[in-house]
């Protein structure tokens, strides 16, 4: 369990500079007028991140860490929801408009994983 937790711990540091270099990305995109494959690949990547963290958080509650960290949880939820949430109100159009929401999304998410990692204790 200290490994899960080690690696729960160091994550969030991994998946912060991605989504920095998502959001430098996505307005170089911006600036070009469309979004990507690889761009797209890109944010793909971040989520999977995104939700193995949320998995290794699962485990390490499963296995009895501390319950007090509903707010933690619910930061969590909102980082897993996000990039399908944008995904999908883009339906596949990559414009430049588009690529300003990505990477509007992706600081966003930047702050919420920054703000989950301070109320994590």
């Amino acid at each position: 369990m200290t490994r899960i937790a080690l690696l729960h711990s160091r994550l969030p540091l991994t998946i912060a500079a991605l989504l920095v270099a998502l959001l430098l990305w996505g307005l170089v995109c911006a600036a070009r007028g469309r979004v990507g494959r690889s761009y797209m690949a890109g944010l793909w990547v971040a989520q999977l991140l995104i939700t193995a963290q949320g998995l290794l958080g699962g485990l390490l509650f499963a296995g009895g860490a501390p319950a007090g960290l509903a707010l933690h949880s619910i930061y969590g939820v909102v980082a897993a929801l996000c990039l399908p949430a944008a995904m999908a109100y883009n339906r596949g159009r990559a414009g430049r408009w588009e690529a300003l929401i990505f990477a509007a999304t992706c600081l966003f998410l930047l702050g919420v994983v920054i703000r989950a990692v301070v109320t994590a204790g």
